[in-house]
């Protein structure tokens, strides 16, 4: 009978080595494997794919990993590479795919790529210095703000419901003539007035702040004062939603023009929700997250904004790409 049991174990002990030393290696190698030929295909083969399934090409990409890897402050374990971690991060912003589909095209366990995630998101937010956008003088740009719809707890529902009984938070973002972002305001509940979140941005130690002497467009929405332009109120805006393209008076000429200029906030918002999937659809994220993943998209847009001569979401936008707005 214990010899027996000796020749169980004896073979129990051989099986396992077996397996440790090949099987189990070889499955690893595998894995290895399928991962770089997936990173090969997003990053080592032509711009338009990567392009398609990053969002930028592959200089921007390799500015983005230099960016973290200098300022970013990213974890550096020796498990899983930058460009990997960068890939994951961007594929999931731009597709707004789950976890599991990650995890079945990366080859990494759920946990890793959650933690990876954070790490990466948290350093994309360290970039800020680096990439919003610095005004110009005078006209600085145009202020606005949109909703993102978001996930939250069944009692905080409420607070965050609009007069359209959607779930969302108030993003009040303010961008520069050329489309890029010079400050984000994310967090804000939806019931939330224009008025309220705006105060609180500009009262902030850490919120929007105006030079003496300059200005941003807003819209009717807000109070004229010293550093925010309104139109007229109580005059035609939109010329042409009234069939008249010609101003008839002063105002008119005034609000046309001012319409003309605010656009590019408008705009502004249409390429950020085009490029970025995760902002057009709710997330499974916690609310936090959400709001970190919000300014990160604005981040990364003004770093493709500022690297890639031709941005693809505007020709996208151009083309009669339909995007919920505000």
């Amino acid at each position: 009978m214990n010899i027996c049991l000796m020749m169980l174990l004896q073979m129990y002990n051989f099986v396992d080595e077996h397996y440790k030393k090949y099987i189990l290696k070889n499955r690893l190698l595998v894995r290895h494997e399928t991962r770089l030929e997936y990173l090969d295909s997003l990053i080592g083969s032509s711009d338009i794919n990567c392009v398609d399934q990053l969002r930028m090409n592959k200089m921007t990409f390799g500015v983005l990993c230099e960016l973290l890897r200098v300022d970013g402050r990213v974890k550096k374990d020796g498990l899983v590479t930058l460009e990997d971690q960068v890939c994951m991060l961007l594929h999931t912003l731009a597709h707004h795919v789950k976890n599991r589909i990650i995890r079945s095209r990366f080859k990494w366990s759920g946990e890793t790529i959650s933690r990876y995630f954070n790490s990466m998101l948290h350093g994309v937010l360290r970039l800020q210095d680096n990439l919003l956008c610095v005004p110009e003088p005078n006209c600085l740009g145009a202020l606005d703000e949109t909703y993102i719809q978001v996930r939250v707890l069944e009692n905080e529902k409420p607070r965050y419901r609009t007069r359209k009984s959607d779930i969302t938070t108030n993003l009040l973002g303010v961008c520069s003539r050329d489309l890029k972002f010079i400050f984000v305001f994310p967090g804000w509940e939806g019931s939330a007035s224009d008025s309220r979140v705006f105060c609180d941005a500009i009262s902030n130690p850490n919120g929007l702040k105006v030079p003496r002497g300059c200005y941003y467009l807003v819209d009717a929405g807000y109070s004229n004062a010293e550093d925010f332009l309104s139109p007229y109120r109580g005059t035609r805006y939109h010329l042409k939603e009234w069939g008249q393209r010609i101003p008839s008076n002063r105002e008119e000429y005034f609000n046309m023009k001012h319409s003309f200029a605010r656009n590019v906030i408008e705009r502004c918002f249409g390429l950020l929700k085009v490029r970025w999937a995760i902002l057009r659809s709710l997330s499974f994220y916690p609310i936090k997250t959400q709001c970190r993943i919000i300014t990160a998209c604005c981040l990364l847009h003004n770093l493709i904004r500022r690297e890639m001569v031709v941005d693809p979401a505007e020709c996208q936008l151009d083309n009669g790409t339909e995007v919920d707005e505000k």
